[in-house]
């Protein structure tokens, strides 16, 4: 299924779709080798690359996938979804933001409110969320939100060039009667 993606917000950050108009911005952090070292995807090498990726967003199946707009000013500063894993049940979510605005916070307030979506408009009970080893920080954001380290695993740049040991956190939310 292909998700309507709305616009939803938080108390410093608008979520909302992103769109091909949002190439310039995107590639700001997409193309920052510091962002995208623990990333599934490699650096983007030029703009090209990320104009196919914000036209691919489109034919996302079980996946929300936002822009992240920072309301002080306006500015597009990260991106992020959350998808639902239909064989295992469960909701994945990741995140990534332009380096000048890491340790803000903006990383946790927006996956926090991916999670409640979810929660609020397909009663998801499930979570779960990995990082690279070497990338602690990651891991300090997924336990913000609640999840609890589960073991570890690994992960593969969707383009083979590298594999990270990574850490697996999973959240169960209950839904008594």
């Amino acid at each position: 299924m292909i998700f309507d993606i709305p616009t939803i917000e938080t108390e410093r950050m608008i979520l909302r779709p992103l769109t091909i108009n949002d190439a310039e911005a995107v590639f700001e952090w997409a193309g920052d080798e510091r962002v995208a070292k623990y990333m599934n995807y490699p650096r983007h090498q030029n703009i090209e690359i990320t104009k196919t990726w914000l036209d691919s967003l489109n034919t996302l199946e079980n996946e929300y996938s936002w822009g992240f707009v920072r309301k002080s000013d306006g500015m597009l500063i990260g991106s992020g979804g959350i998808r639902f894993i239909t064989d295992e049940n469960v909701w994945s979510f990741g995140y990534n933001f332009r380096y000048d605005c890491w340790g803000f916070g903006y990383a946790t307030e927006c996956a926090k409110r991916m999670i409640g979506y979810v929660s609020e408009q397909h009663n998801a009970k499930e979570f779960v969320s990995e990082h690279a080893v070497d990338n602690p920080a990651s891991g300090r954001v997924i336990e913000k939100c609640g999840l609890a380290f589960e073991g570890y695993s690994e992960y593969t740049k969707f383009d083979r060039s590298r594999t990270f040991k990574s850490k697996v956190y999973r959240m169960k939310l209950d839904r008594g009667c």
